[in-house]
């Protein structure tokens, strides 16, 4: 799988140690390109599931990034630490929670939330990353977003260890969330360890690890299976239509009857043609590009 026209679909099962960047270096190697981007960062100290895109299928990245994500959690309650995971230096002190106090701390943090970010993170601020501006010693004040935690359960506490299961919504945190945990149940606590388990419907049962003897042969086609991991609905053209879409023509009178969503994915011949977006509108103008693979 070589050579510009290459694209595809990796699941990677990141070991801890490595950041998401320096996790590719193996797979740009095995396909021969640096054209090779994942879809959500994984910290360095945490393992599980990359989603890693390669060649043209990058395009497609802004479909995976808004995707749910679930985890599995190793919170240490009795220190927390500027970064929140045990790189950082400690910061503040407090006595493991009762088993009670920390199951009516979760009840706080399921459904809509408003979340901090940490300080040690990649969001931008002022035109730099948030991370490098709290190692430079600058005083960094995130402000709190609304984020989703679908699922929160407590799998075991054998104190000062609470393991946690998280299913959350893009942009949350798992880290802001143990340090908010523990503050509401009176303590104080880091990430100790974390396994991301799932990206949408891509499971880490199907990743592959990073010392694969052959990672190339692991890549996988966009095809239709790949959208139905990300809940997006699908439509079937014909070669007329499929043509018509590759050369950016109007798209009214080529859907036929397209499902209401707010994206579509396009196949032909279950070859992958295009990503449709919603628009306002009403009938097929509703629709519009959002992105289109010139094919082969």
């Amino acid at each position: 799988m070589t050579g510009n026209k290459s694209a595809g679909i990796l699941l990677l099962n990141k070991s801890p140690g490595y950041t998401s960047f320096d996790s590719l270096n193996a797979v740009k190697k095995a396909l021969g390109t640096g054209k090779v981007g994942h879809t959500g960062t994984l910290d360095k100290f945490a393992s599980g599931l990359l989603v890693v895109l390669a060649g043209w299928a990058l395009k497609l990245s802004p479909w995976f990034d808004r995707c749910d994500k679930r985890y599995e959690g190793l919170i240490r309650f009795g220190v927390e630490t500027d970064t929140l995971d045990p790189e950082g230096e400690p910061i503040a002190e407090a006595d493991p929670p009762s088993r009670e106090a920390l199951e009516q701390a979760l009840t706080q943090f399921r459904g809509d939330i408003m979340q901090a970010p940490p300080a040690y993170s990649a969001i931008h601020l002022d035109g730099k990353r948030a991370y490098q501006l709290a190692r430079s010693g600058v005083e960094v004040k995130m402000e709190k977003r609304p984020v989703t935690i679908h699922a929160l359960e407590l799998r075991s506490y054998d104190p000062p260890d609470a393991c946690v299961y998280v299913h959350c919504s893009k942009g949350a945190y798992i880290r802001s969330l143990a340090r908010d945990i523990a503050i509401a149940a009176g303590s104080r606590a880091h990430l100790a360890a974390l396994e991301r388990k799932r990206v949408a419907g891509f499971d880490i049962a199907q990743a592959v690890p990073m010392d694969a003897p052959d990672l190339a042969a692991a890549f996988r086609s966009i095809g239709p299976d790949t959208f139905d991991a990300l809940d997006i609905p699908r439509l079937t053209v014909d070669e007329n239509a499929a043509k018509s879409m590759r050369q950016g023509k109007p798209l009214d009178g080529l859907l036929g009857d397209a499902p209401d969503a707010e994206s579509l994915g396009v196949f032909c011949d279950g070859a992958f043609v295009a990503v449709l977006v919603k628009k306002q509108g009403s009938g097929n103008d509703r629709w519009s590009y959002g992105y289109v693979h010139a094919g082969a």
